[in-house]
Parts: structure tokens; sequence; C-alpha cells
């Protein structure tokens, strides 16, 4: 149901609300324009506000609009038919909702049991529990399960009434299989044709949260039992609501609805939308402030990444890493301005030449001359900004070099994708832990002293946050550790660990 205010129309919140009922699927709309006491019960204004709304409808794809004139707190047309409105002859609001067929019959698509819980009271038992979000499924069926693909049969169907030969959509409960197969939470038990899987995905997003989205930004994706880390790769575009045209845009604000591309942790079983909401629908949480940022309903598969293939190369990381006799990897200096990250990165790669080795230093502030030099400090460019590095750095790695990046990168999340474009043991995160105090009283550049006095908006430590490393594999702090020390330690860390 829509609720339109007679004397003001349809308004902006009107549109957003109508387009999300659209993304929804919703087909059947109640306009209800109320307050129609305050305009004499005028029945031109009352068309003229029905008209707008049903070229915006048919715009939007809402098939079935019952608009019905309503003075809810007198309850005009709400149950019973309003003697003040002798020339509205429709349906009220009750008997309208009452007689419409909105049920659709899931239990004619295909068999979709997302496992919500993996049942081993002990080990002669081994049960998959959930709901059934589509289909019927049958003792002695055959099923798939999804993203492996593995094959099997049913051989019970458990329920909280009994055991029973059939089950069907929206029935809660647990089968067990004729043969031994993994399954976990979040894969998906089908029979049928086969769902999506995909780790690429486009889909319509409705921004939650007050920070706006970042594109490049890590979130946890729940998209029925699943669960992944996701990345907004692209937005395509964000909808105009006033207009409801499609408008380039570099982020989403609260209440906004665009159209995105994500990016997978791991495939993810799911259907578009438009055939399956249980299975197309997903939220977006922020993996820091565990806020709900955002709803998603699933467009399409993008299947770029089967085209791409990765091209074997003869001279690989292992050959050069023995050339250069170490073991090359990341070392990421994080930490608040002035806290000594570049001038310890120096020294390490000082040391690292006095002993033969190859590395390579990646300085924030040198590389915004160059590469980064198109970003600025809003929370987007900043991620980009780690992105970048995090390429480059990568690239070192490969090339058996250990790479030495100096950025203050003040949020865990875009530390987690660095560490994450490189294998296990290769990321050596280094918090150099220095107080506010003390970088505050250090101000090598004037920084703090300008964003004290307001001359710096966004400055990291002062009016934007700093994340500060959870479980870095080294903690150094120049205002107990002099920056030579600082450089022994991480290099002692090296050669314990076998990197020289």
């Amino acid at each position: 149901m829509v609720l339109v205010d007679a004397c003001k129309g349809v308004i902006t919140q009107t549109r957003r609300h109508s387009h999300i009922l659209s993304l929804l699927g919703i087909r059947h709309v109640v306009l209800a324009v109320n307050k129609m006491d305050l305009i004499g019960f005028d029945g031109d204004r009352f068309a003229a506000i029905t008209a707008e709304y049903l070229t915006m409808a048919g715009q939007l794809g809402i098939s079935q609009v019952q608009c019905i004139p309503v003075v809810a707190p007198d309850g005009d047309n709400i149950v019973a038919a309003s003697a003040r409105m002798p020339w509205y002859t429709g349906p009220t609001v009750t008997a309208y909702l009452e007689s419409v067929d909105v049920a659709g019959d899931v239990s004619q698509r295909p068999f979709r049991l997302p496992v919500q819980w993996v049942n081993r009271p002990h080990a002669e038992f081994r049960g998959f529990c959930g709901r059934i979000a589509s289909g019927t499924i049958a003792t002695g069926e055959t099923i798939a399960v999804q993203p492996s693909g593995r094959r099997t049969q049913v051989a019970r169907i458990l329920t909280p009434g009994g055991e029973r030969d059939r089950a069907l959509a929206g029935e809660s409960v647990t089968l067990t299989l004729a043969d031994e197969i993994d399954v976990s939470r979040g894969d998906v038990l089908t029979a049928g044709p086969a769902p999506l899987v995909s780790d690429q995905l486009a889909a319509h997003l409705v921004w939650f949260d007050d920070e706006a989205m970042v594109t490049g930004r890590r979130y946890l994706l729940k998209c029925g039992t699943a669960s992944t880390g996701a990345v907004i790769t692209t937005l395509r575009h964000r909808i105009a609501i006033d207009t409801m045209a499609r408008e380039s845009a570099a982020t989403l604000d609260a209440n906004q609805i665009g159209h995105v591309q994500l990016s997978l942790d791991r495939p993810l079983v799911f259907e578009a939308y438009r055939d399956d909401r249980d299975m197309g629908s997903f939220i977006l949480v922020d993996p820091i402030s565990h806020r709900t940022a955002a709803a998603g309903m699933i467009d399409l598969s993008l299947r770029r990444a089967t085209n791409i293939h990765w091209q074997r190369l003869a001279v690989d990381k292992s050959v050069r890493a023995r050339l250069k006799q170490q073991r090359p990897c990341v070392l990421w200096f994080t930490g608040l301005s002035g806290a000594g990250k570049s001038t310890i990165a120096d020294l390490v790669d000082r040391r690292l030449a006095e002993l033969g080795r190859h590395a390579a230093l990646l300085d924030g502030d040198n590389l915004r001359h160059g590469i980064n030099r198109d970003l600025g400090f809003s929370n987007a460019e900043r991620t980009e900004n780690v992105r970048r590095v995090a390429e480059i750095a990568a690239l070192f790695v490969d090339t058996g070099i250990i790479a030495l990046v100096a950025l203050i990168s003040p949020f865990r999340s875009e530390r987690e994708l660095a560490r994450q474009r490189v294998e296990a043991g290769e990321f050596i995160e280094i918090h150099v832990a220095t107080p506010l105090a003390e970088c505050e009283r250090r101000d090598p550049k004037g920084l703090y002293r300008k964003a004290r006095a307001g001359e710096l908006k966004g400055f990291t430590g002062i009016d934007d946050p700093y994340e500060a490393p959870q479980a870095p594999e080294i903690i150094v702090d120049t205002s107990e550790l002099s920056t030579d020390a600082a450089c022994e330690r991480i290099i002692r860390y090296l050669r314990e660990h076998d990197y020289l």
C-alpha cells in the first residue's frame, strides 16, 4: 500500500517507495489518497493524483494499481463506502485487500533448500536442516549439492510432525542423504534446473546506512543461509527519484537506489530476484559497525571471469625467489600521520639492501605524486588509493621482491583486502602504534595544527577515524622505541620466520 497526502500529491517519497516496490517484484499496489476532507472531497483532484501515479507505475512495471480516496481518521472507504464521496464507486481498502490474489505457486518452481544447520547428534546420523524455499521433494529423488555439484538421493525427510515421504515449499525439514557428501551451512540442496552459481553478480541496491556507499570497500553479504565477503566493484548508475532517470554517480547515500556489480570472496548459489525472492535477495553488513548497510535484489550473474584465464609463466615467483635467496612478502606499515612509518620503512629498506636482499619501498606520499595523483581524501578515494597500492605490492611479490608499503590505510577492511591479494604468509602487518598525542606533538608536516584549526577536513585521527589493527604480526611504538630499534625488530622477525 502506498499512502499519498491529497494536499501534497505524488512527492519524492512516493516515487522512492514505489520504485522499491517495483524492485521487490510487487505488482499489486493500493494507492490510498488520504485527507480527502482537507480538499473538500474534490473528485477532480483525486483523478489528477491517480493519473500522475498511474503514469509513474506504468514506467516502473507495476501492472495493477487500485486507487482509493480515504479519510483515515473517519474511516471513509476503509471498511465501509463513504457517503461523502459518492462519485467513487470502487472497493474499500479492506474489501480489496481481502479479494486480491497475490499468491505465487512456489511449489511449481524447482526444488531449493538452503542448508541452515548440519544436525549431527551422534556418529550414525547426519541431517541437513532448513526451510524449503521452492519446489517439492520426495524420498528417493535425486538432488544436487550446490556449489559443489555433487549428486545423491534423498534417504529420509524428517519434519516436526514426524517422517514424511514428501515435503513442500515453505516447510521446515531435515533431509538425510543416501551418500556421505560434504555439505555445510550456506550450501543449497537442489533438484531440476541448476541455480546460478557465481562470484560475480549484478544487483539493484537500496542503500540504508548514513555512511555513504564506497566502491572497493569490503562488506559482508548475507543471502539466505550463506555469508561471504563482498566488494562493490562498480556503481553502474543511480536512480534520480524525481524523474526515474538513470544517472551516473560515484556513490549512494542513505535511501538512494542504484545498480551495482559485486565481486564475492567465494561462489554464491542464487537465483535472479524476479525468479525467486528468497534466493535472489541479500543484505550487505558493514563488517566494522555491524550495521545493515543495504538491501539488494540480484539481477543477473556476471560471467566475465569465465573468459579470463591466468597465463602460466615459465619463470614464476618461486624461481625468482630462489634467485634472490629470499621469501617475497609485503611489509605493510600502518599508523597515524607522524607515527614514523616512512622513517622505519626507509631504514628497513636500507638494511635489506645491506644484506643483499631485493626490496622496493612504496611510500604513500610519494605515490600521490604519481599513480595516485588523481585521488583526494574522501573515503572512496582513500579506498581506491589502498587498492592500487595493494595491487602494485602484489606484483612486486610475484617478482620475488620484498615490498614495503608505508601508508596510513586507516580502515581494517581495506588492509584485509590488501592481505588477500597475496598468498598466506606473504602479508606482514606492522602497526606503528605511536599514540596520537605524540604524533600531534611531533607534527612534522604541520597537518595536525591545520586540522585542529579547521583548515584541513577529514584528517585521520582528528575528525576521521583510524581503525587500529586487531592482530598485526609486528607492533612498534616510536614513543618507546627508537626507529633503529624498531628496524632491527622487523629484520629479526624476517630472519626468525625464514623470509631472509
